[in-house]
C-alpha cells in the first residue's frame, strides 16, 4: 500500500516538474496583433495595381495607451502582396506574388523598421484603431518597412499611414541578391515597382491584444498549492 503511494506521489512530482520545464521552454507568446489588408482600405493605383495585400504583426510588448514602439520586439510578420505590373520595371516581371513569414528579430536584421506611437488617451478596450495612433514629426501614424537588404527580392513594402487618413503601400528601397527570376542584382529605389494610394477610416481597427497564457511563475504557484493541499489531505 504505501509502495502504491510513494510511487503515485512519484509520478505526480515528475509530472509537476515536466510542466514547468514546458512552460519554461515554450518561446514568448504575442502580446498584441497588429492585422490590416487591402480589403480595410479604398486604393488608388499610381504606378502598376496590387490585387491583394494582408499583414499580420504579432508583436511581444503589452499595447498600452502612451506606449511608444520603435523596432519593438516581435513575434513573427506574415504578409503577402500581389501586384500586376503593366507598367516597366526593374524586375521587368508581369507580376508578383510575395509571400513572407519572418520570425522574431530576423525581420530587423534583413534591413526591416516597424514605428508607431499610440496616443495617451486611448482606450484599447476595442482595440487599437488609427484615430489612436500619435503623429510624428513627418506626419506619419504608422510606418512598416519591410526593406531587405542581400536577400534578391524586388517588392518587400513600405507600407505607411499619415494623419490625414491616407496612406501609401509601395515597395521599399531593397537592395542587393540576386534575383533567381532575372539572375540580376536587386537594387530598386522606392516605388520603381509599384506604388498604390490609400484611404481609410478613424475608427479602422488595426491592433487586437492577445489573451495572456500562464506563466511559468503561475504554474508552479499552482502546483506548490496542489502540492501543500496533497501533504495536509
Amino acid at each position: 500500500m504505501h509502495f502504491r503511494q510513494n510511487l503515485m506521489k512519484a509520478a505526480t512530482l515528475i509530472c509537476s516538474v515536466l510542466v514547468c520545464v514546458v512552460a519554461l521552454a515554450s518561446p514568448a507568446k504575442a502580446q498584441f496583433t497588429l492585422e490590416f489588408g487591402i480589403g480595410d482600405f479604398t486604393t488608388n493605383p499610381q504606378f502598376n495595381t496590387l490585387s491583394t495585400f494582408d499583414f499580420s504583426i504579432e508583436v511581444n510588448e503589452p499595447l498600452v495607451a502612451g506606449g511608444v514602439y520603435n523596432d519593438p520586439a516581435l513575434s513573427v510578420v506574415d504578409y503577402d502582396v500581389f501586384g500586376i505590373l503593366n507598367d516597366p520595371t526593374p524586375s521587368g516581371f508581369p507580376a508578383f506574388n510575395l509571400q513572407r513569414t519572418i520570425i522574431g528579430n530576423e525581420f530587423y536584421t534583413q534591413g526591416s523598421s516597424l514605428s508607431f506611437s499610440v496616443l495617451d488617451s486611448a482606450n484599447l478596450s476595442d482595440g487599437l484603431q488609427v484615430s489612436e495612433l500619435a503623429v510624428d514629426a513627418s506626419g506619419s501614424i504608422f510606418t512598416f518597412n519591410g526593406r531587405e537588404v542581400g536577400t534578391g527580392r524586388y517588392h518587400p513594402a513600405l507600407f505607411e499611414l499619415f494623419a490625414d487618413n491616407t496612406g501609401r503601400i509601395q515597395n521599399s528601397n531593397n537592395t542587393g541578391g540576386v534575383n533567381p527570376g532575372n539572375n540580376m542584382e536587386v537594387d530598386v529605389t522606392f516605388g520603381e515597382e509599384y506604388i498604390v494610394d490609400l484611404a481609410f477610416s478613424p475608427s479602422l481597427t488595426i491592433g487586437t491584444a492577445t489573451v495572456p497564457e500562464p506563466s511559468a511563475f503561475t504554474l508552479l504557484a499552482a502546483i506548490g498549492v496542489v502540492g501543500v493541499a496533497r501533504r495536509r489531505r
